[in-house]
């Protein structure tokens, strides 16, 4: 019985092959190669994984883009809050 690696079982899954893993002749797991659509980065994963999980919600509404900027104050306004608020002491 010739000897493998994990990481040769991995590139042989990434290469599209299915390997399964057994225990004394028993099927305990597959490696499988990734489904269609799943994306390559491990952080996409890693969202749609907590999705799924339900850790996180999806937005109702996708928006395109960035938002605007749009500043709440001045720097002189909070500047001018920051003072009053230390006057109130």
């Amino acid at each position: 019985m010739r000897v493998r690696w994990a990481s040769e079982y991995v590139r042989l899954a990434a290469g599209g092959e299915t390997v399964l893993v057994t225990d004394r002749d028993r099927v305990v797991a597959e490696l499988v190669p990734p489904r269609e659509g799943r994306s390559a980065l491990l952080a996409d994963a890693q969202l749609a994984d907590a999705v799924s999980q339900g850790w996180v919600t999806p937005p109702a509404i996708v928006a395109h883009g960035v938002p605007a900027h749009t500043p709440l104050a001045t720097l002189h306004e909070l500047l001018r809050d920051l003072a009053d608020g230390r006057a109130d002491r």
